[in-house]
């Protein structure tokens, strides 16, 4: 009894110092990316001169936080708006085909037989491994040799190229669709289109709203490709539009002082502003995100 009383208390010791190890890790962690949120957000209720003078986690005015917000949208005569509008034209433009090619494709590969099939798949898995920023000068030959550089269809069309949509369909295919159903709606006289579009895309729900967050995400953080594509401040998406508030930042470019200068405040407003929407989007969809991730665990 005696030794299995030492035992015991070993394992409970033993339980309680990791259960500790883990929570100072997961703690630090939570610092380490909180306290930066927590500061930005303070940082837009401040002018610029409390911003640097004052506590930082303290809380500004209302007054400074109408003042940020109206500078950061007086800028350049409104260019964040259309920063946005942009940002938002790109990228729902990129989902919209990314889900027309990448649900198909994945149905096509996971469940259906042609020649080069499993070519195709190695092929998927090759360029998923491939950095974007390793295509984005080829994706620019190719294009300037069809005179789109400048145009939306530079930036949408590159987008809408999403290998990792098109695997995570394949998986979700491969290991959650009844063969058996498929199979009977095909004896009932259905096409492959009709067991498509009529039984496996309705069951794919989950995976359709994974495919098209991610793909959003990716879409409306794009800098690189968007940066390289178009030459016009009027074309730029607001992640590209980042700089130029950068640039007008005397903080971080002392010749910028003047007239159409913008303060640190406003700029840590800018940076709230650019990824709001994709808050947004993830708040009002996390169930389906949930119900994506979860597919494809069990096979039939």
């Amino acid at each position: 009894m005696p030794a299995l009383s030492v035992e015991r208390r070993g394992a409970n010791l033993r339980g309680w110092s990791g259960r500790s190890v883990a929570g100072v890790v997961t703690l630090l962690f939570v610092c380490f990316f909180a306290i930066p949120i927590v500061w930005l957000l303070f940082a837009v209720t401040k002018s610029a001169k409390s911003l640097t003078v004052s506590n930082p986690f303290s809380v500004g005015t209302w007054h400074d936080l109408v003042a940020n917000f109206h500078q950061l949208f007086d800028f350049q005569d409104g260019a964040v708006t259309t920063w946005i509008a942009n940002s938002a034209v790109y990228s729902v433009g990129a989902l919209v085909i990314t889900l027309l090619v990448s649900i198909p494709a994945g149905y096509a590969l996971a469940l259906t037989e042609f020649k080069l099939r499993r070519v195709l798949l190695v092929l998927t898995l090759v360029v998923m491994l491939i950095p974007s920023t390793a295509l984005v000068l080829p994706i620019f030959l190719e294009l300037n040799s069809f005179g789109l550089i400048g145009s939306p269809l530079s930036v949408i069309l590159p987008m809408s190229f999403f290998p990792f949509g098109v695997y995570l369909t394949y998986i979700y295919f491969s290991t959650s669709i009844p063969r058996d159903l498929l199979a009977a709606a095909r004896i009932d006289g259905c096409t492959e289109f009709q067991v498509f579009a009529r039984i496996a895309l309705p069951l794919a729900a989950p995976i359709v709203a994974l495919v098209a967050f991610f793909s959003f995400v990716q879409n409306w953080n794009n800098f690189f490709l968007p940066f390289v594509m178009l030459p016009s401040s009027d074309g730029y998406p607001i992640q590209v539009g980042l700089t130029s508030l950068l640039a007008a930042t005397p903080a971080f470019n002392p010749s910028s002082a003047g007239s159409d200068s913008v303060q640190l405040p406003t700029l840590a407003l800018a940076t709230i502003v650019s990824i709001l929407p994709v808050l947004i989007v993830f708040l009002f969809s996390q169930r389906f995100l949930v119900d994506g991730m979860t597919a494809g665990g069990t096979k039939e």
